[in-house]
């Protein structure tokens, strides 16, 4: 069981504000807020050098946090600012050519559809969607029809951005093995609310960010490769810390998944993360999911009970996402006029899911996303708050 008074208590932004948009950008506890204030004030008092010197051993703790988090070795991570960056540069590195195959998921994410075409233009590789199933999930039969040896890679999103369903990875990922593709993964949804085991899903990349379930801050994310397959990449960008420049016209890049990263970042948004991911750890990483899963689905069913309202995810398994529509009001307004009662939603558009908001004849949808610290009288307020816009 979870502390609700301490969680809250560790959330400020939690107080007379119901917030439900942990799939954009959570509210971090006031161990993250504070981990990172206090070194941008060393950096202040120092300078920077000084100040990243003093805490090599905790920046390396990021890493060791993760790996615990996700069952990593933490030599096969890589930090960024970003999922969108972590996938891009995993994504750039692998080699194609004329003739060859990328899968992208039905549900596919816009920034990374938009680096499969792109790359499709480049390199003359064809770009095809994997389609759903019935209940709206990856098809694993249609997947199974549609390998063969032109298929270098295979891109899952284990859960959308638009809806709550969580995709069979690991039995997609066997799939894909069997044909020789590599498959990379879009975590972004799913790190920090569902479990994450990377060798029991056997990807060969992971993808994702500290700001949303994670609780991290804007301008952090990661990137899992398998340890030997990193070692057969090279990213598309280097600088002196994913290489070394050896003799005048050489350089030696870096033996791990370090290769990924780059010198310069935010060291007081990584520290950040590190305490965000330290802070779930210590709450204890099942118990958080468990909240997570039973306050979405508590929502779920309040949300179906308000007439005019149709609640949108899709799935045999759920996640922390509530997507829905109201009749009559478009997402945008039910967003903002709930904002002017302090109740937090986001909308999700038809440009980033466009595949499957086009299949679904949907323009955008409401969506919300409760974390463990929101309380069930925050849900109530919540329902009560769209049932009065209906």
């Amino acid at each position: 069981m979870l502390d609700m008074a301490g969680l809250r208590a560790d959330t400020p932004g939690c107080e007379n504000h119901v917030f439900l948009d942990s799939a954009g950008s959570s509210l971090p506890p006031r161990a993250v807020v504070d981990a990172t204030i206090a070194h941008l004030r060393r950096e202040a008092e120092i300078g920077g050098y000084r100040a990243a010197n003093e805490r090599i051993d905790d920046l390396y703790a990021v890493k060791t946090a993760i790996g615990e988090l996700i069952n990593a070795d933490p030599a096969a991570l890589a930090l960024s600012d970003s999922a969108s960056r972590s996938w891009s540069d995993f994504f750039y590195s692998v080699p194609l050519a004329p003739g060859d195959r990328i899968l992208i998921s039905g549900a596919e994410y816009g920034s990374n559809a938009i680096a499969a075409l792109q790359r499709s233009r480049q390199t003359g590789a064809v770009v095809e969607a994997i389609p759903s199933d019935s209940s709206g999930q990856l098809d694993l039969d249609a997947l199974s029809a549609m390998m063969d040896e032109r298929v270098k890679l295979v891109s899952l999103v284990h859960v959308p951005t638009n809806g709550g369903l969580v995709n069979p990875v690991a039995e997609a990922t066997r799939i894909a093995h069997r044909s020789g593709a590599l498959v990379l993964l879009d975590a972004c949804q799913s790190a920090g609310q569902l479990p994450l085991d990377v060798a029991a899903l056997n990807v060969d990349a992971l993808s994702a960010t500290g700001r949303k379930w994670l609780r991290g801050p804007r301008g952090t994310g990661f990137l899992y490769v398998r340890p030997e397959l990193a070692l057969s990449l090279e990213p598309g960008r280097l600088d002196q810390h994913s290489a070394e420049w050896t003799a005048p016209d050489d350089y030696v890049l870096s033996p791990d998944a370090g290769r990924f990263e780059f010198w310069e970042y935010s060291v007081a948004a990584r520290l950040g993360l590190g305490a965000a991911v330290r802070y779930l750890l210590d709450l204890g990483p099942a118990a958080v999911y468990a909240a997570i899963a039973e306050r979405a689905e508590y929502l779920r069913k309040a949300l179906a009970e308000i007439p005019g309202v149709d609640v949108r995810d899709r799935g045999i398994q759920h996640a922390g996402i509530v997507s829905f529509t109201l009749d009559g009001l478009e997402p945008v307004r039910v967003r903002d006029r709930l904002a002017a009662e302090s109740i937090t939603v986001t909308v999700s558009h038809r440009s980033s899911t466009l595949l499957d908001m086009s299949a679904r004849e949907l323009n955008s949808v409401v969506r919300a996303s409760p974390h463990c610290f929101v309380s069930f009288a925050d849900l109530d307020r919540f329902a009560g708050a769209v049932r009065a816009l209906g």
